[in-house]
């Protein structure tokens, strides 16, 4: 199959045509009109390609779809394969195993297609009962969270998707991320989970460590928490990004075992479950800054004590 698909050219020149003007553009359909996929669509239309069809259960879904992909045809996931040359498929990565071979069971014709999916815990393997049908399978995990707000489009425009393909198919991959606005960065098949829980852990937990500090800035009488942490913890983000462990501040970095346990205590009385993240927290803290020679091994010993029961 001729992908259809071209790197970005940026602005037009000397009478170019529009992007949607451009000859091979790709009918793309989205399997699942969620925050992902209907933001993808929107990048891919943005990019001259035309947004055909969309599978849309919830009421709030199809608002999404109908907003996001005009003109977008809302159909059956089985509609949406056959309308369509490029289907994304964006859905929940415990939904893409049975959604594959859902798909191969209905005898929808897959042959010459482009399937991609966007979970981060999979690979093009989890694609493989479309494969063996014929389909062209790719994986792009935007690295990006999306909230199905107005920028989520403009999110894109930037960032790293983490995608697998096979070695035949790796150009086109390449170019519909940069189609996309994103820049892609190559992940093994067997390193997606990995890849897939050191984001998780870094952007999800995250979220649960502000809202949790915010929770016991509110206790302590802090009437507008975001506004006391936002600026600490821009400035700590930056000092991780850029310097690693090295950009490590605070009372276990200096050993201060006895403010430690003055935490362990006052956070026992007011969060119970939010003491057993800290002491986890803690204790893992205590433990690279040992290894990057920022503790003294006698202070990690006395913060090791504190933190044992």
């Amino acid at each position: 199959m001729d992908s259809g698909v071209t790197p970005p050219s940026g602005a037009p020149e000397n009478g170019a045509p529009a992007p949607e003007d451009r000859p091979a553009r790709l009918a793309v359909g989205v399997v699942g009109a969620g925050r992902v996929g209907t933001a993808l669509g929107a990048a891919l239309a943005r990019a001259g390609h035309r947004v055909v069809a969309a599978t849309a259960v919830s009421a709030e879904s199809r608002r999404r779809a109908e907003e996001r992909l005009p003109g977008a045809d809302l159909l059956t996931p089985q509609e949406v394969v056959a309308a369509a040359d490029l289907i994304l498929l964006t859905v929940p990565d415990d939904a893409l195993p049975e959604l594959a071979a859902g798909l191969v069971a209905t005898d929808v014709p897959v042959g010459g297609k482009l399937v991609v999916h966007t979970g981060g815990r999979y690979g093009t393997g989890v694609l493989d009962p479309l494969t063996r049908a014929g389909a062209l399978p790719l994986a792009l995990h935007p690295v990006m969270t999306f909230t199905g707000r107005s920028d989520d489009l403009n999110r894109l425009t930037g960032i790293s998707f983490g995608v697998t393909a096979p070695d035949p198919l790796r150009p086109v991959a390449e170019a519909l991320v940069l189609e996309m606005g994103g820049e892609p960065v190559w992940i093994t098949e067997e390193h997606r989970p990995l890849y897939h829980a050191a984001l998780a852990g870094g952007a999800n937990h995250l979220v649960t460590l502000v809202v949790e500090s915010m929770d016991l800035l509110r206790t302590a009488g802090v009437a507008e928490p975001g506004r006391m942490l936002g600026p600490l913890l821009g400035a700590a983000l930056d000092n991780a990004l850029r310097l690693g462990i090295g950009g490590l501040t605070g009372p276990v970095a200096r050993g201060d075992a006895a403010t430690v346990a003055d935490h362990v205590d006052e956070i026992a009385r007011v969060s119970p479950a939010g003491l057993r993240a800290y002491v986890a927290l803690a204790r893992l803290t205590a433990d690279r800054a040992l290894s990057a020679g920022l503790l003294k091994p006698e202070d990690a010993e006395r913060l090791l004590e504190v933190l044992a029961d």
